[in-house]
């Protein structure tokens, strides 16, 4: 087996230098043999550079993943941001899922409306409706640029990634029991997400 993997050589020479360290054959022995159990027990099949590629090349090139969906060119997670992220060359968005208190998933990375937006307030005091009313460019150096842009929700954030063909990464934070409910069961705004990608692909 080690002359078929190439490590004859490799092995040998290990097993000379322990003989020459502790001068015992016997105990250079079980020390290469239990190096050699290791390195066979606790090795990793190699990935295919094809499948390499698409995670780390998906279009070919280096990929770029726009933090919070990029929030130095627009305001932080939100659709003009994907927009621009996509135009800028990302290969894919990391977004910020939180809930409203009337469970609504939407894109934003506090669970506090005060640092992005023109609001105040935890969102789990905040339904929905109160958020949209929130603009989320208010605080964002460029906000002029970005006048009437709204806090998104999972599924606008998703059919604009989908549109534009952006991989995309969700930070649940501390809603991972928010997000899959018991027995495995995602939420539902994830689960029209799941269909929107399956109906998109097939």
């Amino acid at each position: 087996m080690l002359w078929a993997e190439g490590l004859l050589l490799s092995f040998s020479s290990v097993f000379v230098l322990l003989l020459l360290v502790t001068r015992s054959p016997q105990l250079s022995s079980l020390l290469s043999g239990g190096l050699y159990l290791l390195l066979v027990l606790f090795r990793f099949e190699p990935v295919p550079v094809s499948r390499v590629q698409h995670v780390l090349k998906p279009r070919g090139q280096v990929s770029a993943i726009a933090h919070r969906g990029g929030a130095h060119d627009a305001p932080e997670n939100t659709l003009a941001a994907i927009r621009l992220a996509a135009q800028n060359g990302a290969a894919a968005v990391e977004l910020d899922l939180e809930f409203t208190k009337d469970g609504v998933p939407i894109l934003m990375h506090d669970d506090t409306v005060e640092r992005t937006t023109d609001g105040s307030g935890k969102l789990r005091d905040l339904t929905f409706d109160e958020v949209r009313k929130l603009n989320p460019a208010a605080n964002h150096r460029l906000r002029d640029q970005f006048r009437g842009e709204k806090v998104p929700t999972l599924r606008e954030a998703v059919e604009e990634c989908l549109h534009h063909n952006l991989n995309i990464y969700f930070d649940v934070k501390g809603h991972a029991a928010q997000v899959m409910l018991p027995h495995g069961v995602a939420h539902k705004g994830l689960r029209f997400c799941l269909k929107l990608v399956n109906d998109v692909l097939s």
